[in-house]
């Protein structure tokens, strides 16, 4: 992985170089509806405050925990034994990217949404309420400990569209039934490696159609990602990406013709 100096370097490379969060010259229709409807959708959503509530009561929770990293590791830590706040410090996705993910979901409509990599269930949580109860997340995390509080922090929030498993990403890929044969969306957060990750959108391709949308995670993490994320583009199957520093979005649009790679200030 790359260094705090190295990563600061190539997010003012992406600053300065990335166009505008506003949409202004962006002559792609889709990446301008999706600039204006979802990017600066500036809603605040009744659904942001019980998820929110949650995560401060985790960065208050200092029980230590035994923990399995099954992943490429942690940027802060790779302790195996850590406590609850610090994995809510340092392991969630911050508000403005976990809000950005339930608009993705709510504008887009997606019903059948995958996460590999739960953590303590913020992220999952923001989707499950932004999928309604008619909507289905099956979501991954290695760490039994980790599952085991996100399993409960879905109690408290009361959602029950959420279906939690504790194994290995790899493994349960393998599973031939998902308990959907498609996927609306999935966003990968976790195992940061080339092939790992990889192998996850190659699954996830098999399970795509027209309007799916894949997110993955620390696109600028380390030069493995990077290459990834490029190979990702590169794709037949892909035809539009959108480079938001810290994670990626991709589509598969049959009407877009020809291949839009875009990098968005945000």
């Amino acid at each position: 992985m790359y260094s705090s100096f190295q990563l600061a370097l190539k997010y003012l490379n992406y600053y300065f170089t990335a166009s505008n969060g506003k949409g202004h010259g962006m002559h792609s229709p889709f990446v301008f509806e999706f600039i204006t409807k979802v990017l600066n959708d500036k809603t605040k959503y009744a659904d942001y405050n019980a998820v929110e509530k949650l995560r401060k009561e985790l960065l208050n929770n200092h029980e230590i925990i035994e923990i399995e990293d099954l992943g490429a590791g942690s940027r802060v830590a790779k302790y195996k034994r850590r406590a609850v706040s610090s994995i809510a410090k340092h392991a969630l996705k911050s508000p403005k990217f976990a809000q950005l993910l339930y608009k993705l979901c709510k504008y887009y409509k997606c019903k059948s949404i995958v996460e590999l990599g739960t953590s303590l269930g913020i992220t999952s949580s923001y989707l499950s309420l932004a999928t309604g109860t008619d909507g289905h997340i099956a979501t991954v995390e290695g760490s039994s400990a980790v599952a085991s509080l996100a399993a409960k922090n879905f109690e408290i929030l009361g959602l029950n569209n959420i279906q939690s498993f504790n194994e290995p990403f790899d493994e349960w890929l393998t599973k031939k039934d998902l308990g959907f044969d498609r996927v609306d969306l999935a966003f990968i957060d976790g195992n940061h490696q080339l092939e790992p990750t990889l192998k996850y959108f190659i699954e996830f391709l098999s399970r795509s159609h027209n309007d799916s949308i894949l997110v993955f995670d620390d696109i600028h993490w380390s030069n493995e990602m990077e290459t990834a994320w490029e190979k990702i583009k590169g794709n037949e199957s892909v035809t539009c990406t959108i480079d938001l520093f810290f994670i990626g979005l991709v589509f598969f649009r049959k009407e877009i013709k020809e291949k839009q790679h875009f990098a968005i200030r945000f």
